[in-house]
């Protein structure tokens, strides 16, 4: 038990030292104070890497300095900055929040971790930033970087991703942190994480826990942290479907319980495989327009998301009259208003080459 403690402590007191003598790391919300800004970041970096993030919170903390602005957004124009991001719910849940700190406190954030958290789509992870970073008080917060550090200086072979790894870790992270500094602490973690102990070719050689870390001791980096299995990925074939009637662009928002909630998209045709303009024209989907003529293959291409890998297949139909029967919930939009919708990150990249918005 002593040597748990010992070995608690030096792990704190180097991480700490690193983080004041040599830690580099530079990044636009670091050393924030605002909530709305702390907030913002942490809801933008879930799921996200921080420099895929870092031009993403520059724009939104541009076109809204305060959260009182960014309720004030229409969705359309925050899902356009948002556009590629990916993970579009956590736009939707971001504006609902808000437009309730606006409305309901009068636009002043929560200063309580319990307050925080009752926040939608703020978990225990970001609410504990926040509380941290913006008040400095004590809560710790355990990502994906802290996983990895942890469990490979202690040597947990739990998987993180367990429930009973959820708490061995979050007690773990709790004890370990400095009270008194827990928005230091709290970064330096993070940062060691991201850039000595990384998930793959760590610089070991570099870093501070080195000398008491379990997994360089026992040649066990590579198999630390443990995670439970890996869910399947899901292979899905999307066929969209271009009806444009001189210059304009047929387009629904995407509303159902699926990806991209509330982006829009052209015409969609899901399959089970991959269609030819040929096999397209027999869908009951494409039956249902009236239409006569067989359309044109223009391009292909593919995304992978966290479970999901789609590939993407798109044809062009110019009709000579919007009186047709397209599915219900659309809208004929001029081609020179795209700009101002939120597309999936493929269809955007298609259609900008197309009609050069």
């Amino acid at each position: 038990m002593e040597m748990q403690k010992a070995q608690q402590q030096y792990f704190t007191r180097q991480l700490m030292d690193w983080h004041h003598n040599d830690n580099d790391r530079d990044l636009p919300w670091k050393s924030e104070k605002d909530p709305y800004k702390i907030w913002l970041s942490e809801i933008i970096l879930q799921q996200t890497r921080a420099q895929q993030g870092r031009p993403y919170y520059l724009r939104f903390t541009e076109t809204y300095p305060t959260i009182t602005h960014l309720a004030d957004s229409t969705d359309e124009a925050a899902f356009r900055i948002w556009q590629g991001l990916g993970y579009y719910n956590r736009c939707k849940n971001m504006l609902a929040t808000a437009r309730y700190v606006a409305q309901e406190l009068n636009g002043k954030f929560p200063g309580t971790y319990e307050d925080i958290i009752a926040l939608k789509g703020i978990g225990p992870y970001t609410a504990a930033a926040i509380a941290s970073f913006a008040y400095n008080l004590p809560h710790a917060v355990v990502d994906g970087n802290v996983y990895r550090v942890l469990a490979r200086y202690f040597g947990i072979d739990t998987s993180f991703d367990s429930t009973e790894g959820k708490k061995q870790f979050a007690a773990l992270a709790q004890q370990l942190l400095d009270v008194h500094n827990s928005a230091t602490y709290n970064q330096a973690i993070m940062d060691l994480g991201a850039t000595v102990c990384t998930p793959q070719n760590p610089a070991c050689d570099t870093c501070p826990l080195q000398k008491k870390c379990v997994a360089y001791r026992q040649d066990m980096i590579q198999l630390l942290p443990v995670r439970s299995k890996k869910q399947a990925v899901r292979k899905r074939y999307f066929h969209y479907l271009l009806l444009t009637h001189k210059n304009k662009l047929w387009l629904r928002k995407r509303t159902g319980k699926d990806i991209w909630q509330n982006l829009y998209e052209p015409l969609l045709v899901e399959a089970d495989e991959t269609l030819t303009a040929e096999k397209l024209v027999k869908t009951p989907a494409f039956k249902a327009l009236g239409i006569a003529r067989s359309p044109a293959f223009a391009d292909t291409m593919s995304q992978k998301l966290t479970h999901q890998h789609i590939t993407f297949s798109f044809f062009t139909l110019p009709v000579k009259s919007m009186d047709i029967h397209t599915p219900d919930g659309g809208e004929w939009v001029d081609s020179s208003d795209l700009k101002n919708y939120a597309f999936p990150k493929s269809v955007l990249s298609f259609l900008e080459k197309i009609f050069y918005f």
